[in-house]
Order: C-alpha cells, then structure tokens, then sequence
C-alpha cells in the first residue's frame, strides 16, 4: 500500500539546531508526492515529503500483531541522513527511507545507528487492514517443551581405546593398574 510520510519542521529550541524534524504523521493511500507543502503556521511547516509502499510479508505477521497491541498502535517511519535529503527545503538532514508496521524491524534500524526511527499513530482504517492481513497469516508456534540430555559428558572412561592395553579382555583397564599388575 503507498503511504505518504508527513514530516514537520519547526523552530529549535537551541542556537545550535535551527529546525527540528519530525514525522508527525501517514496518509495511506497518498499520491506520489516529494516534499509538497501541506500546511505553514508561522515558522511551523509540514510537508508531505514522500510516498513509500509499505509491504507486508506473512513471516512478519507475529511481529505486526505486537505492534497493533501497543497503545496506539503506531507505524514506524525511518529516516536517513544522506544525498536524498539533498531535495528537501531549507536543508533538511533526513529523507524518509522506510515505513513499515513491524516493531521488531524497527528495532533493527534503530540498533545499527545510522537511521532515525519515527513511531507514528497508524490511522483507523490501516490499522483494519494491518490486523487482518496479520491475523490471516499468523501461525501460532506450538510450545516444544526441551527434555535434558541425559548422556554423561563429564564421564571419564579410562582404557577405551588406548593402544597400551593389549588384552581385549577388559577394555576398561586404565594403564596404569596394567603396569602395577605386570610388577607384581
């Protein structure tokens, strides 16, 4: 599904940071569009920066259904510093890289460092559409109880195998109640 990504910018707080960006919201659906000027009130801007297709894959379905239960359920935008960002107004240091409805995926972006991850509320009707494609293709993992090993790693079998034994007789002899037999 195409899904528009809403960035705002607004002034800094800080003499150091002149704008702050955020995603702010998603339009499911949206147009192709590349930074369009939605709404300004005063140094207030939002901008419909990008449409990207959000993909949903049935291995991922556990991890949708996770993310539909946090409150509110949210979609997740990340954005990348680089040369994409390089068509945005006023400089802006990120372009939209990424949307997707997985918390774990995000998780993994937010883990390496070089992405900004976004969390978004997901509006009424994606959310419809998120549950019931999860919902179609989840498979609930049957609990497979482990049961301990109960071979003895630690057990020491002296004689086995060892060429200094040359009676096939009694194979668990160590060597040296061999030696203390032949002297006496």
């Amino acid at each position: 599904m195409p899904v528009g990504i809403v960035l705002r910018r607004a002034p800094g707080v800080t003499r150091w940071a002149k704008w702050v960006w955020t995603a702010t919201a998603v339009l499911p659906g949206a147009a192709e569009a590349r930074w369009l000027l939605m709404r300004q009130e005063g140094d207030v801007c939002e901008y419909h920066a990008a449409t990207l297709l959000l993909e949903l894959h049935g291995a991922e379905a556990e991890g949708y259904l996770q993310g539909l239960t946090s409150a509110p359920p949210s979609i997740y935008v990340v954005l990348r510093t680089g040369e994409d960002a390089a068509e945005a107004p006023d400089d802006c240091p990120f372009a939209p890289l990424l949307v997707t409805a997985s918390p774990y995926e995000a998780q993994d972006y937010a883990d390496s460092g070089e992405e900004i991850v976004e969390k978004v509320p997901m509006p009424h009707g994606l959310v419809a559409w998120v549950r019931d494609f999860a919902l179609e293709h989840h498979e609930e993992e049957v609990f497979k109880k482990r049961r301990r090993d109960t071979s003895r790693v630690d057990a020491v079998e002296d004689g086995i195998g060892d060429a200094r034994i040359a009676q096939m007789v009694d194979v668990y002899r160590a060597p040296s109640l061999v030696k203390k037999e032949r002297l006496q």
